[in-house]
């Protein structure tokens, strides 16, 4: 039987994001996911799974700027530092949260890169 993950950033967008943990766990889901838990201390987060007797599928480790499209820094030359940065907060998150999964995004090279080509 397969197992789904509620989806915090794309369902319940209707209330404020802590309040959506509740809502997926009287919704009969066991475990949750989203994008990014960054603009939340994980304490908070760990705070609602529990409260909602949720899980923590996994998450995405910092995109770079988003808002621009970026859509992470793994594989963009010169951004080494900013992902070790992103990597290191992410696993402080995982750590709090209890996600034993993380989503490492590799980025998006230009179409002026030479190796978009």
């Amino acid at each position: 039987m397969p197992r789904f993950a509620a989806n915090l950033s794309m369902m319940f967008t209707d209330r404020p994001f802590l309040d959506r943990f509740a809502a997926a766990g009287a919704a009969g889901f066991a475990a949750v996911e989203y994008l990014f838990p960054y603009e939340h201390e994980a304490g908070e987060i760990r705070a609602a799974l529990d409260d909602a007797g949720l899980e923590q599928a996994l998450f995405n480790l910092p995109p770079g700027d988003f808002a621009r499209g970026e859509r992470g820094l793994a594989a963009l030359p010169g951004r080494e530092a900013e992902f070790r940065d992103g990597l290191d907060k992410a696993l402080h998150y995982a750590e709090v949260i209890g996600a034993r999964r993380l989503h490492c995004m590799a980025g998006l090279i230009g179409a002026d890169d030479d190796r978009a080509h």
